[in-house]
């Protein structure tokens, strides 16, 4: 038998054991805890491994294979090879734009994910900036070879595109389905765009109307100066914009369903970041490869086609820029987020008007070519009633299938016009134009107002005929 006293103190050895400082009780207390350690360990190496490689083969997937429209993903290089191999301008500007369309949706898809980790109105800007990437590559590319027109109408029709066709549609599609609801967005918001817009218009005004009225102090220079000048202040007005929305007075741009709004925790993003950083980057410089093709061979698929060179800019190439910022306003629309629609739609609009056209302009500036803010008589009335049309619609703060559906209407009314549009500052007929200017300005220093008028009209109308007798 073992006394009491005997049997605490031995048991209270017994309790210190693991807790002891020396070295045999270090050991033995290490080993008994690194069969539990290891195999947590092994674990977490796994499922970093299994990160770093299943990572970006997700990614991978998600951007490049499993949208279904990635099936016009091969008639890039389709494209590419046909131009090489046949010469055929108008098959291979056919193949570019359905090679392009799904480079501009990923575009949109990429930069939803970013504006995951952005916040909505950050969001929307970014949504808005690389949707038009599409369109900047196009002109800066079309500028960089003289295509002066191209780029005016280009930009022109993604304007038109984005207030009448995607807002249109996303204005039909998601009043439709809510149907029966009032859809509402943020008045406030859509008032300073609509204002924006406006003075869009009134900078590509009063060059047009400067040119054709006569009223120039340096014959061919005054339009010019004055398109750089005002180019320099809507850039100005921009900046200011964004420092209003961002910084100044962001709670004005907030979505007025907050509960719609807060139904967004319930989504998450399929790719990190950094990953959509990354496809930001490989996609802008696939789409300005194929961008240089399709320019290429604008003026032979119209010569193949039989079809207006000014058609094909203002809405064939827009259609296929817009993309992404048609399949997104029409997403949210459904959604019932008007706000991050006419942020899509409208802000587009916004930024080619207000940013690229006047980038554009000082590009051309820096490369010496006389890109200016004239987009002739046609273009801007055509621009101006637009802005006005949307403006109206967008007043009351509210969207139903019925104002989407004039919206659509009215796109066609404008397709058609410059499906029968002749634009006189393409290929011989800018030679027509040009004489028939000089004709007139001969005429306005020999003669007085009135003799000018009707000697202008007279001479105008002959050599127009003669010239056009000849092709």
């Amino acid at each position: 038998m073992v006394p009491i006293e005997e049997k605490i103190v031995l048991e209270s050895d017994d309790d210190e054991i693991p807790f002891s400082s020396s070295p045999l009780s270090n050991k033995v207390h290490a080993f008994d805890f690194e069969p539990e350690m290891y195999p947590s360990a092994d674990v977490a190496y796994s499922r970093i491994f299994k990160q770093i490689r299943m990572g970006p083969l997700r990614s991978i997937y998600v951007v490049l294979i499993k949208a279904k429209i990635n099936l016009l993903l091969p008639f890039g290089p389709l494209a590419i090879m046909l131009h090489y191999l046949t010469g055929k301008h108008g098959w291979v500007f056919f193949f570019t734009l359905l090679g392009i369309i799904p480079l501009a949706e990923r575009l949109g898809y990429v930069t939803e994910q970013l504006a995951f980790y952005t916040g909505p109105t950050v969001g929307g800007l970014l949504n808005a900036t690389f949707g038009n990437a599409t369109e900047m590559i196009i002109s800066i590319y079309a500028l960089k070879n003289g295509m002066i027109r191209v780029v005016q109408q280009s930009l022109l029709g993604s304007i038109l595109s984005n207030m009448l066709l995607v807002l249109g549609c996303a204005f039909f599609i998601g009043g439709t389905i809510h149907r029966h609801k009032v859809q509402e967005f943020n008045k406030a918001a859509a008032v300073v765009n609509s204002g924006l817009l406006l003075m869009a218009v009134m900078g590509i005004l009063f060059p047009a109307v400067l040119h054709f009225t006569r009223t120039e102090v340096h014959f061919g220079k005054s339009e010019l100066s004055l398109s750089r000048f005002s180019s320099c202040v809507m850039l100005i007005a921009y900046a200011s914009y964004l420092f209003f929305q961002l910084k100044s007075q962001p709670n004005l741009f907030n979505p007025i369903d907050e509960e719609n709004s807060n139904n967004d925790e319930d989504e998450a993003p399929e790719i990190t970041h950094w990953e959509a950083i990354g496809w930001l980057a490989i996609l802008t410089v696939w789409v300005s490869i194929l961008s240089g093709y399709l320019v290429d061979t604008i003026q032979g698929a119209s010569d193949s086609w039989n079809m207006p060179v000014a058609f094909i800019s203002v809405i064939l190439l827009p259609i296929v820029g817009n993309a992404a910022e048609h399949g997104s306003a029409i997403m949210f629309a459904m959604k019932d987020k008007l706000d991050i629609t006419l942020g899509v739609a409208i802000g587009s609009s916004t930024q080619i008007s207000m940013f690229v056209i006047p980038f554009c302009v000082v590009v051309g500036w820096f490369m010496g070519k006389p890109m200016d803010l004239n987009f002739q008589l046609f273009e801007t009335a055509t621009l101006f009633i637009t802005v006005l049309v949307v403006a109206f619609m967008l007043q009351e703060g509210t969207s139903n299938y019925f104002k989407g559906l004039m919206l659509i209407l009215s796109y066609f009314i404008v397709a058609a016009s410059f499906f029968v549009h002749i634009d006189f500052s393409n290929g011989k007929l800018y030679y027509i134009s040009f004489l028939l200017e000089v004709v007139n300005y001969i005429l306005s220093l020999f003669s007085g107002r009135n003799l000018h008028v009707s000697l202008g009209w007279v001479s105008s109308s002959v050599i127009f005929g003669i010239v056009v007798g000849i092709m």
